[in-house]
This record gives structure tokens, sequence and C-alpha cells, in this order.
């Protein structure tokens, strides 16, 4: 493949990738801003666009910054510190209008300026870390070495992106505050010195495996290790020294998982001590949050976003609502107060309960949650037991709305849509689709994730005259 020198770089596009023209063709590079000059490797090229990889930056951006974190460029969990908070917010705000104008083909109302967030460091709420057998060296580490043959070594940290088996070995990661950094460090620590067996990938044997940390604007702290069913005693042990170590830690659990993925959606969480649950104060309501729930990762910003959907919505206390992918009920339990009634649905049933009892604990009497695919209940068999919508909140994964929900809506008649999306071009497809009876008549972008591409989006529709 070619090697293209001193290439310019432009823009920034889908997934935080760099863009640069050559002659006719966009080429696509990573880890690149706007103003770099570098010398590009092509990898992949094709009728209308080419990739690449930089063999070397040549003249950097007059607008870089220096990343404050030591692992930046080779963890891959946040690809713009060196990119100026101010010009992040820029491109994702771009990226909000470009996929909604180019994929979805909508015509935009009111453009709200995007919602950056007060902290951009130390602002995620749980992180999840790695135990591997096999190290990711750095190239430092490799030059230091005289063979890199074999293993590196044990490493507890993030998965390198795009290689299944080998973790890049973490020190700190400023994305989240204290005592995460401690807790993980004194983990590792730990464990290397009682020769704990760290999960292999390739052979699918060991005995640790994930770890995660939650931390909630109250202080409190959750830690749930993972291992596989070996070595009993010495996650006992393992649990035991974590609890003595940090008496912050208010609510400990395990999980065993013998699988051969790492998810434990589908696995019983094993209470170890203190608390079954910590607690999110939002807006004078509380949330539970257990092992598995789901919750915003970025607190303080997911009750701006809140606010912006209670906004988007106009109720007048009269209205019907319903609020799919609901979660934990989050958003549901926020709007209660406001409409006559709110109908929750959720595929997960761990979530559904937590919603229950969220609206529970916070005395909302008019909400309800069900559990189920969205696409087999949001229908008008419902409608007819709960009422037409006149209201309806979405907040789909990554993936989407299925086509059966948005055909639904169309069915509804509601008078309003409130769509959040963390995927604009996901949003736009589902937004194409409706939009033979809705048009777009606000859209606010909200920045969750500083330091990364993601950018949710909040768009208002409201059902054509």
């Amino acid at each position: 493949m070619p090697i293209l020198r001193g290439v310019r770089i432009e823009d920034i596009g889908s997934e935080g990738n760099a863009i640069a023209r050559i002659d006719e063709m966009i080429l696509f590079v990573p880890g690149m801003i706007p103003g770099d000059v570098v010398d590009v490797r092509v990898t992949k090229k094709k009728k209308r666009y080419m990739e690449g990889v930089v063999l070397a930056l040549v003249s950097p951006s007059p607008a870089r910054e220096k990343p404050p974190c030591r692992h930046f460029g080779v963890c891959g969990g946040c690809r713009w510190q060196h990119l100026p908070y101010d010009r992040q917010l820029f491109y994702k705000a771009k990226q909000v209008t470009d996929n909604l104008t180019r994929i979805g083909h909508l015509k935009l109302g009111q453009v709200d300026p995007i919602l950056g967030s007060d902290k951009i460091y130390g602002y995620r709420n749980k992180l999840e870390f790695t135990f591997s057998e096999r190290r990711w060296l750095t190239r430092e580490e490799l030059e230091s070495l005289e063979s890199a043959s074999g293993s590196a070594g044990p490493a507890l940290g993030f998965h390198i992106p795009g290689i299944f088996d080998k973790v890049l070995d973490i020190n700190e990661c400023l994305l989240m505050s204290e005592p995460s950094d401690r807790i993980r460090n004194e983990v590792r620590r730990y464990a290397l010195e009682r020769k704990l067996p760290f999960y292999d990938f390739r052979e699918h044997r060991g005995f640790l495996r994930t770890m995660f940390v939650r931390i909630t604007t109250t202080g409190e702290v959750m830690v749930v290790l993972v291992t596989t069913d070996s070595h009993s005693v010495e996650r006992e042990r393992l649990l035991g020294h974590l609890a003595d170590r940090f008496p912050e830690i208010t609510s400990l659990w395990y999980v065993i998982n013998t699988k051969k993925n790492d998810s434990i959606a589908d696995l019983v969480p094993v209470h170890f001590l203190g608390s079954e649950f910590i607690t999110e104060k939002m807006e004078g309501l509380c949330f539970r949050i257990g092992p598995k729930s789901f919750y915003q990762t970025n607190s303080l910003q997911a009750e701006k976003l809140y606010g912006i959907v209670k906004n988007f919505a106009q109720l007048k206390g009269v209205e019907n609502v319903y609020d799919l992918y609901t979660g934990t009920g989050t958003i549901a339990c926020f709007l209660a107060s406001s409409a006559e009634k709110v109908t929750g649905i959720e595929y997960i049933e761990e979530a559904v309960a937590d919603a229950r009892i969220n609206a529970r604990d916070n005395n909302i009497a008019n909400a309800e949650f069900i559990a189920g695919d969205i696409k087999d209940i949001f229908n008008d068999k419902l409608f007819a037991r709960r009422g037409q919508p006149d209201v309806i909140i979405t907040d789909p994964p990554r993936a989407g709305m299925h086509s059966d929900v948005t055909l639904a809506m169309l069915r509804s008649g509601a008078d309003r849509i409130v769509y959040v999306s963390c995927n604009p071009a996901t949003q736009a497809r589902d937004i194409e689709i409706l939009s033979e009876a809705y048009d777009v008549v606000r859209i606010a972008p909200v920045d969750m994730f500083p330091h990364t591409f993601h950018v949710e989006n909040v768009a208002l529709l409201s059902k054509k005259k």
C-alpha cells in the first residue's frame, strides 16, 4: 500500500476519525486532529475513500494540547484529550446535524447550542476493569526488553481496542474520581503478591476476570468482583482485604462467571458486605443502583439531560406519557409529577424491578412499569389498557429502535415524541421513518462523555398539523 507524505488533516468525521482529502478521495486517519500534517500509510483503498495509519506527525496542529493522562494514545478510551474542549463540542454538534440532515434527510427546526459538561475529568460514576494473563507492552516497554516473545505477564486495566486477549495495565484513569484508582491498584498489588491467576482469554482459564467500581455523587462506593468458580477461599480473602483497606466501600459484591464471555447480564451477583445498593440523588429524587442496574454514566450531566427532556415534553399535568427503554425508570420518575400517568417499558426484568422500587421509594403512584420486548408490548392492545399516548419518550440503545416500534409510534397519534439518543446515526434513520407524521421542531445535543467522540442528542418531534 502507498505512503502519502505531508497530508493535512482537515476535519473529523464519524467514530472520531480524522479526515483528509486526496484528490477526489476521502482519507480516514485515526488519532489526529484538524491542522495536523502527517505521513500516512494507506491500509485500505475503495472507490470513494481510503483508510490509513500515521507513520509520522510532520507538523502538529496549533490547536493541539498536551494530554494529561499517561496512558493516552494506547488505552483508546478517550481519544480527544489532545483536542481543546471547545473544539470537541464543535465536532460533536456537527456530527449530530450532519447525521440528521445527511442520513435522515431531515429538515431541522431550532438547533440548540450543544450543552457541555461542567466536569471534563472525574465525571464517570462507573468503570469496568479487566484482568488478563497477557499484558499489552507499550513501545517503550518493547524497546527496553531483550526479547518480547512469550507472555508479558498479567495486567489489570482496559482492553486494547481490536485485540481480544491483551489488556493495558492501568495506573490511573482521569475519567473517574478516587477511590477508583486506589482500589484497582491495590487489587492488582494484592493479587500479584498472592500469585492469584489472572484470566487467560485464549485458554479460557484463570481466576480473576473483571472488576467494576461505581461511585455516586453522595459518596457511596460499590465494588463488584467477577471471578471463575475456583479459589473460593482466596476470593473471600481478597474481598475481606478490600473491606478492611477501604472502609469507604459501602456495597461489596462478587459474581461467578464460568462462561467464555464477560457479560454478567444472565448471572446472579452475590452480596458479600455492606448495603445491597448505592443511592444516587437527582432533583429531590433518590434512585437505587444495584450491581446490574443501568444508570447514566455521567450523573451530573444526566440531570441536565433529563431537564431538557422535561422541557421538550411540555407537560401540563394531564398527559398520558409512555417511556420506552425506561431502564430503571429514571426518566419516568423524573416526569411523573408533571403528568397524569406514566408507563415505562423495558426488556431487562431486573431493571424493571429497580424501576418499581425507585417509584415506590419516591412515593410515585402514577407510574407503571412493564417488562418485555418493546416491539411486542408497545401496541394497540397496550393503548386499549393504558390509554393512547399524548407524549412518548424514547431512549433506545445505540442500535436504535426496532422498525415495529417506530411504526407503532406512527399509529399511536401522540402529539409529541422526545427521542433521546446516544447514536445520532440510528436516531436519524428512525426519525426519517417518523417524519411521515412528525416534524423535527427542536434538537439539543448534550456532551455526556468529554474526550470521547460520543454525543447524546435530544430531538423533539411534533405531530404534523
